[in-house]
Parts: structure tokens; sequence; C-alpha cells
């Protein structure tokens, strides 16, 4: 799920024309680099990364008085994450796509579902150090709020923002190496829309701290590192699709993996480190959806 994450979060942020350069290659260049036609497009992000100074996701409806939760009110409510940075590891580029046309092996004279054509997009995302000041969750500004739902042709300033943000989490550092993965748009003769077959070096979670509010204590997580078992490169194996139940990420992968959980505090007391030896997830199968 962190992978498919990864690669979202990096193709959207690429859009921000002042964090990156572009380098296009003609037909030329490409037919001499690669031996065939297609398109390459290549994003690598200036010395300053890329950064957002607040994200909202936000919750239109509220959580429904019905459901008889207490507290519940149906109001607009937002997540508020603050401070995102996305630094670029090493040299090359950030984003690598490779992008082909093909008339597929089926029907190539239909249309719609009869057709097997496909575009494909290979992927390769480089390595990353991403950070995130803090998390929280807040009251959906109103100044914009009734245009932006009745989704009018103009709105003026589009900020709605949040007010009163209770933090749940302090923020946290995420590391991860590069990782490859394989779109195909149209036809998806590989059995799935997005394809994430690759390894990864490891993945690390740092200084993470989830906030009760309520209680006013804290829980502390130095780190979480997640390494191949015995520490073999982690194994990634997803099928990502969009179906009408919502987004569904299965995984194939049957590796183990180590996790190892560093300083892990209980409010103002630590109860030291903890270990997981021999992970396997199985063939889990995650959906998102709205509701």
């Amino acid at each position: 799920m962190k992978m498919f994450t990864k690669l979202v979060l990096v193709s959207s942020m690429a859009i921000s024309a002042n964090a990156m350069a572009m380098q296009a290659m003609d037909d030329a260049a490409l037919s001499a680099a690669t031996g065939q036609d297609g398109i390459s497009i290549g994003i690598a992000v200036g010395a300053g990364g890329i950064s957002i100074d607040n994200l909202y996701i936000h919750d239109n409806d509220g959580l429904q008085a019905s459901t008889g939760i207490t507290g519940a009110t149906g109001d607009a409510g937002a997540i508020s994450i603050a401070g995102v940075t996305i630094t670029q590891k090493g040299a090359g580029n950030l984003l690598d796509l490779v992008i082909d046309s093909d008339a597929g092996t089926g029907n190539t004279t239909g249309s719609g579902p009869n057709s097997s054509a496909f575009l494909n997009i290979a992927a390769t995302v480089g390595a990353v150090d991403v950070s995130i000041g803090s998390i929280g969750v807040g009251v959906s500004g109103t100044s914009q709020n009734a245009a932006l739902i009745a989704d009018a042709s103009t709105v003026g300033d589009v900020r709605r923002g949040a007010t009163g943000v209770n933090e749940i989490i302090t923020g946290l550092d995420l590391s991860l190496g590069t990782i490859t993965a394989n779109i195909q748009l149209g036809s998806a003769p590989q059995g799935a829309m997005i394809k994430v077959d690759s390894t990864l070096s490891g993945l690390d979670i740092k200084n993470l701290g989830i906030v009760d509010a309520a209680g006013g204590g804290t829980i502390n997580i130095g780190g979480i590192h997640v390494r191949g078992e015995s520490g073999a490169a982690i194994g990634v194996d997803l099928d990502i699709n969009v179906k009408t139940t919502g987004l569904e990420i299965v995984n194939n992968s049957t590796a183990k993996n180590d996790v190892y959980i560093r300083s892990v505090g209980l409010g103002g007391a630590s109860i030291g480190d903890v270990e997981i030896q021999g992970l396997n997830v199985g063939s889990s199968t995650i959906t998102i959806a709205g509701h």
C-alpha cells in the first residue's frame, strides 16, 4: 500500500513546475537509445525538493448523528496535514516514464470492452525522503464551502482550509528506496491496471508520535524499520485495480519480512524496542472506497 501511495503522490506533485525540471527526448534520440518509438519522460526535482504548506481532506457530510456514535454531528470536518516535503535521494530522475501504445493480441477492430488495445506506462520512482510536520483533524472552512460543494462555475478564492485543528500525529519521516511499476490503461493484458513487481532495499519510518488529545499523552516511536527476511531486500508484488467498489490492492508476495520498532514510548514511559521476525501477510486484499 505504501508503495502505491508513494507512486501516486510523486506523480501528482510532478505538475509543480517551479519544483522540477522536465527532460523530453525527441524521436531520433529515443530510437538511438531504445531502438523503438514511443515517449520517454524524465522528471528531476531541484535542490529544494517538493513542498506543500498544508493539505486538507474534507469530509463534507461529517459523521452522521444517526450512527449513534457519541459526538457525531454530520458537520464537515477535515484531515489536516501540514509541512510536507519530498526530497530526492541520489542522482538521476525522481520519476521516469516510458509510454507506448499497443494494439494487443485480441480483436483489434472493435472498440470499448471488445478492443485489446492498451496504453503501457513503465514507471520508475527514485528513492525519496518524505517528511510530514503534523497531522490533525479540524473543522472544515466555510468561506468557499457552499460554492465548492455546489460546483459553481466561479468560486473565487479556492482556499477553504480548516480551523480548530486537533493534532493527532506529531509528524513522521518516511524513507523509501527505488521502486518500479507498470501501468496499463484501456485493455490490461497484464491482469491489473497497475502491477508493482519490484524490490526495496528497505522501508524506514522515523519520529512518529500519536497524540491522545483526551488523555493528554502521546505514543512515541523512534523508528519503524522494515527489511526482507534476514536482511534481504523487500519483495513487492502488488496488483492494483479501480473497481466499482473502490480501489483494490492485492498482495501477491509470499516473502517474509522482518520489522524492528525502535524506542516505543507510552506517555512519559518507555517500554523499549519491539521486534517481529518473518512477517508474512499472505494474499491479502485492501479495498479503499468512499461512503
